[in-house]
């Protein structure tokens, strides 16, 4: 393995998106599409990563923490002087550089070591560039090069005879070389056009002027370099990457009853042979271990599902929720910060936060933990095999006993012994007759109101 650096152009300021949010960071699966891109670089081991940032360049700092270096580029003058900021960065770094862009997140681990392995070619060439060959080339630039990939000419498409525009070989803008080719060809490109700007495509041909070798890389797949700017674009590469991570789960053994209605996030896990009905939605941080079934409707996020444990229809697991194996929650149950024990189940209507319930305990309709008082979040245990009444509330902090029983509509607020039965209710009162009395009182008063 070479060592090689990375220089990541993030300094746009992304008008398109109308937005506040700077446009690499907004998400994809859950995770800023800058992320994205940095998880596929990371697993080749870069030695140095630098962002080049501009506009909102607070947010993308805060964003990236120690996980890259940033230089700032103001004015914006171009993508050739976009990459010569990166320059100090890097120092005495006499490896390769591959250049990348935060609004092209898709880009695999594969292709880039394909760029950086091209380099060190038998023809050495100065600069490699990844190009694509979409359906429709549009006004992309055109890569002119031969069976080999050697470049003859890189050509903007308004500049572009009928025969260059015939090409279908097209320029996504990503390239490398090595770090003392990069910046000396760099200093040689100069901005007689119309912008006034310093573009990276040009050291391909400056370097082809001397005499140099240069080499395009094909992407296996356009939608690889497929670049973002625009609402729409972020959600055709939402749907992109849906459409992956489904085929990815499915491969895996796992039965999607309707994938297009399937969504999930950048982390998902899904074991084999675990079913998800239509619409369901999986935030970030959730695991399906094997045999578990998703039902219909149901939203989960930072939850752990256990070996054929049953989820909803319509049931909510928020951060912290755990269903050991077997376990069920039914419809309109809701968990946070939670653990239900093997075996265990709340059928339907239910809230259980910041709970542990034991194996094999049920949990009546109705019933919720109250474990906020508004200042701080207390626990409710409730024991193996405990049974909890429809329409219980269990005020926390509260411990309720194994094989005990809390009787039907019980507001529980003192802890309940093992195989003890606790019932809480106010005396029934009974008035016969009353309900006679009342009706007729009430329609005698209302016909006389409509007199």
């Amino acid at each position: 393995m070479r060592d090689f650096a990375a220089i990541i152009l993030a300094a746009g300021k992304g008008t398109r998106m109308k937005s506040d949010l700077h446009k690499v960071l907004h998400p994809i699966a859950g995770r800023p599409m800058l992320h994205h891109l940095i998880d596929s670089l990371d697993t080749l081991g870069p030695k140095h990563k630098v962002v080049v940032v501009g506009a909102g360049r607070e947010q993308l700092e805060a964003a990236l923490g120690e996980e890259a270096q940033t230089r700032v580029q103001e004015p914006q003058l171009g993508t050739g002087h976009a990459v010569q900021q990166a320059e100090d960065a890097l120092g005495d770094f006499t490896g390769d550089v591959l250049v990348l862009y935060g609004d092209v997140p898709f880009v695999r681990g594969e292709t880039m070591q394909a760029m950086l392995d091209r380099l060190h070619a038998e023809d050495a060439p100065k600069v490699v560039v990844l190009g694509f060959e979409p359906e429709d080339a549009l006004a992309y630039g055109r890569v002119i090069a031969d069976d080999q990939g050697k470049i003859a000419k890189m050509v903007e498409f308004k500049d572009a005879s009928e025969e260059e525009r015939a090409c279908n070989l097209c320029n996504s803008g990503l390239m490398a070389a090595r770090a003392a080719d990069m910046f000396d060809l760099l200093r040689r490109v100069g901005n007689d056009n119309a912008q006034g700007e310093y573009y990276l495509p040009d050291i391909v041909n400056i370097a082809i002027a001397d005499g140099d070798t240069c080499a395009a890389v094909t992407a296996s797949d356009p939608g690889e370099v497929a670049g973002i700017n625009s609402r729409a674009e972020l959600a055709r590469a939402e749907a992109q990457w849906q459409d992956l991570k489904r085929e990815e789960a499915m491969a895996g053994g796992a039965t999607l009853r309707a994938p297009e209605t399937v969504f999930f996030s950048y982390d998902t896990e899904i074991g084999r042979d675990v079913t998800i009905d239509p619409n369901v939605v999986f935030g970030p941080g959730v695991r399906i271990a094997d045999g578990a079934h998703i039902k219909a409707f149901s939203h989960l996020e930072g939850a752990t599902v256990g070996e054929g444990a049953q989820v909803g229809p319509y049931a909510r697991l928020r951060p912290g929720a755990v269903l050991e194996k077997d376990a069920f929650v039914g419809n309109f149950v809701e968990m946070k910060k939670a653990t239900l024990g093997e075996g265990a189940k709340a059928s339907h209507l239910t809230y259980l936060g910041d709970a542990k319930v034991g194996a094999g305990a049920n949990i009546g309709a109705g019933t919720i933990t109250c474990n906020y008082d508004g200042y701080f979040k207390y626990k409710t245990v409730i024991g193996e095999r405990a049974f909890i009444g429809s329409n219980s509330a269990l005020v926390a902090p509260v411990t309720i006993g194994a094989d005990a029983i809390v009787a039907a509509g019980s507001t529980v607020t003192r802890d309940v012994a093992a195989g003890e039965l606790r019932m809480e209710r106010a005396e029934q009162s009974i008035k016969p007759g009353w309900a006679d009395r009342f009706h007729d009182t009430m329609k005698k008063k209302k016909a006389g109101q409509g007199k």
